[in-house]
Formats: C-alpha cells, structure tokens, sequence
C-alpha cells in the first residue's frame, strides 16, 4: 500500500513490506520502484523490512521541487529512513546510487550497510576509445543523451530495450506500458532530463567518507559504461580501505536486480549477512 512522507513542500511515495532489520531501496531515474518487485519480497522473505520509495517527480511522488540532485535525494532518504526508524540499509540503483553514498557519508549513525546497483556514483565522461570500439557502450550512450535533450518516451524506452540485453522479466512488456504511461504524464520527462544532467561529483565527493560496509553490483553487459568491472572497481577504489566489495552479475544489463534478481538477491543477502557480523 502506499504511503506518503512529505519533505518541505513536496511527497515522496513509499511502501513497505516485511518485519525485520530496515532496508531502504531507491530506484535510478526514469523508472518507479516498482523496479525492485522481485527483489523487494526476496529480502522479506529473508527477514528483513523493505521499504521502496519513488523519486522526486516519478511515479507517486509529487512534481514541482525546486532541484533534483543526488544530494537532494540523499535528503529525501534521510527524511524516510527517521521517519520509519533507522538505521538502514541503503540500496541505490543508477542516479540513487550515488545518493546512496552521499546519505551514508552524510548521515554515517543512520546507515548499517551500503548497496550500490549499477551506479553513477563517480564524475563521468564519455570513454572516446570504447565509443569507437564497443557498438553496446555507444548505442547506451547515444541513448541516454537523447533523452536528456529531446525529453522523449520513445528514445527512453529505446534505450531500456538496450539496457536489458539478454533476458527480460517475464512482464516486460505490461511493465513497459505501464512506465511509459506515467513519464507521458505532464513534467516527468523534465524531471528525467535534469537528473540526467545533474553531474555525480558531489556522490563521487563523499565516497571517501562512508564508513559502513558496501557492495557494488554491476552487469557484466552493463552499456553505460565501456568497461562495466573498471567502473565499479573506481567506486570500490574511492572508498576507504576495505570497505567496498564488487559482484558482477554475468550476461545483465544495467537493471541486473530485474533481470536477475534471484542472484542480486543471494549476492545481498550474503553481503548483508557478513556486514552483520562487523
């Protein structure tokens, strides 16, 4: 069922599902969090209370913020997490990844473990050598940028079609229909546009300063970046020492938790099991 946090003038859309130790899972943007159907109830099942939240201007939550940066959605997460009674574990895919790292740098008392899905955490450019040499990598790219300035549904979802190579979920298509529905809702795809231009140096500034365990998941076929390993190995790389772990996810895309999620989810679930120990 959902519910409704309000943070200043605006309403963030959540759920909540299961009994047990907190987690808060963040979707990347241009999607719901209906992103986590598969595996929100996995982690449940396992014990663990999950709560799924929409970002600023998607899905249920209200438009008309006046910025929507990963700092602002790190505020966001802050906000919900007190609000259900924390600490946390943090899960951020794409876009909330990076926001992910801001709130347990931020907010260290308030969050127990880290989980990074296919993030945009670090400042990017475009690699010049994959764009020549890797057809997968440029077509993402191409994509993404159109997005970005045509503001269009149709590019969107051109380019989810490419970020899920391989396997898709069994209701592809009806998830589909129902994403483009709300982005053609009037403002969404505005909302899409700034946070793809909303750069992730500020994320990329504060991952020397978590302090809590975190996993990085990554698909192997991943197409934002030329070389997906390389890009989570440099999240891992700018924390402090020890703290980070990567797991690839073979043959997934950049939404390896719907493609795949019985494997992210036994990849969580043991990371989240070690992490408990200390």
């Amino acid at each position: 069922m959902t519910e409704f946090l309000k943070v200043g003038d605006g309403e963030i859309a959540y759920d909540v599902t299961g009994e047990g130790p907190l987690v808060v899972m963040v979707p990347g943007m241009g999607i719901t969090r209906n992103t986590y159907r598969f595996l929100a109830p996995a982690l449940a099942v396992a014990g663990y209370r999950v709560a799924t939240m929409d970002l600023r201007g998607h899905g249920e939550s209200s438009l008309g913020w006046d910025s929507y940066t990963r700092a602002d959605t790190a505020n966001d997460i802050v906000a919900l997490i007190e609000h259900l009674g924390g600490p946390a574990v943090v899960v951020g895919h794409s876009f909330a990844g990076g926001a992910a790292t801001i709130t347990a740098a931020r907010r260290p008392e308030l969050v127990t473990a880290l989980v990074e899905i296919g993030p945009f955490t670090r400042p990017q450019k475009p690699d010049l050598g994959g764009l020549l040499s890797n057809g997968h990598y440029r077509k993402g790219v191409t994509r993404l940028m159109g997005v970005a300035l045509f503001r269009s549904t149709g590019l969107w979802k051109s380019y989810l079609d490419h970020a899920y190579p391989g396997v898709k979920p069994a209701d592809w298509a009806d998830y589909l229909a129902a994403l483009e529905n709300d982005l053609r809702r009037p403002g969404r795809m505005a909302v899409v546009s700034a946070m793809g231009a909303s750069a992730p140096a500020d994320a990329g500034a504060h991952l020397g300063g978590i302090r809590c365990p975190a996993l990085v998941v990554m698909g192997t076929r991943d197409p934002d970046w030329a070389d997906p390993r390389a890009e989570a190995d440099g999240v891992v790389a700018g924390m402090p020492p020890g703290l980070g772990t990567v797991v690839m996810i073979d043959g997934a895309g950049h939404y390896p938790h719907a493609q795949h999620p019985e494997e992210v989810a036994a990849a969580m679930l043991a990371f989240l099991k070690e992490a408990a120990r200390g």
